[in-house]
């Protein structure tokens, strides 16, 4: 979470998490209201708030940042407010200025996408989009067909927060996902056209812990996993700045070398 405790400490975050192996970065924006997140991110985004951070302060972190981290793609993570006040095509031509690669807005369903996935593509930005243990097949194969970059599979019905055990039914989840994920990439008429047409990575998100965790759902066909909560938890609630960032960087870099 940008601004947790503050921007200088984000900076060296994300230069950590490259550091330890992290494909890509996913970067809050903080928000009054996180409605899909559990206690440990909303502790987060109210720290950041805290400390007068502002979308303006968040993408010339990312410019600052990005340029020395090439190979680790940031993705922006925002509740759609931000970007309505803003608008959506001078957010996402800012994002991609700074730096950034993809965007995650949690609080926009699908139907109401196409004005920032044009936005987004015209920017050149990768609009990622969630599906959840109650998606519906058919509904899961049209999401999968409308994201870019990957699908985010949301593991649990629920919030983000780190859990220490799967359901029992995120095995047979992680394969309909990716079933859902091939329909929807091979539907698109060939690989150059604005969805990707192409079999998309499905990573799991919302309640992965630890490098155990990590392993299995890996083990399990995941093509990734995102790990926020533990994470923002070991960096934001330690007792000092320097003590959370050794504790982020060494719990991602076990988490790294659990999976291929």
């Amino acid at each position: 979470m940008a601004g947790d405790p503050d921007l200088a400490t984000t900076e060296k975050a994300l230069r950590a998490l490259a550091a330890a192996g992290a494909d890509a970065i996913e970067l809050g924006v903080p928000y009054s209201d996180p409605l899909a997140d559990g206690t440990t991110i909303q502790g987060a985004h109210t720290r950041g708030l805290d400390s007068k951070t502002t979308l303006d302060g968040v993408l010339a972190c990312v410019a600052r940042v990005s340029k020395d981290i090439p190979d680790t793609p940031i993705v922006m993570f925002t509740y759609y407010n931000p970007i309505m006040r803003k608008g959506a095509a001078a957010f996402c031509l800012a994002a991609a200025a700074a730096g950034a690669s993809g965007l995650l807005v949690p609080d926009i369903p699908l139907e109401e996408t196409p004005p920032i996935r044009a936005a987004a593509q015209a920017a050149g930005l990768e609009l990622v989009l969630l599906v959840t243990p109650t998606t519906p097949a058919a509904r899961m194969e049209a999401i999968s067909r409308a994201s870019q970059g990957f699908v985010y599979l949301v593991s649990v019905a629920g919030v983000t927060g780190a859990r220490t055990a799967n359901e029992g039914r995120l095995q047979d989840l992680i394969s309909a996902a990716r079933e859902a994920a091939r329909k929807g990439g091979n539907e698109s008429s060939s690989a150059s056209d604005s969805n990707g047409a192409v079999d998309k990575p499905v990573a799991v998100g919302f309640g992965v812990s630890g490098p155990e965790q990590a392993r299995q759902i890996m083990g399990w066909g995941a093509d990734g996993v995102i790990v926020g909560s533990a994470l923002v938890r070991a960096l934001g609630e330690a007792k000092s700045a320097e003590e959370g960032l050794k504790s982020m960087e060494k719990l991602a870099r076990e988490i790294r070398a659990a999976i291929p």
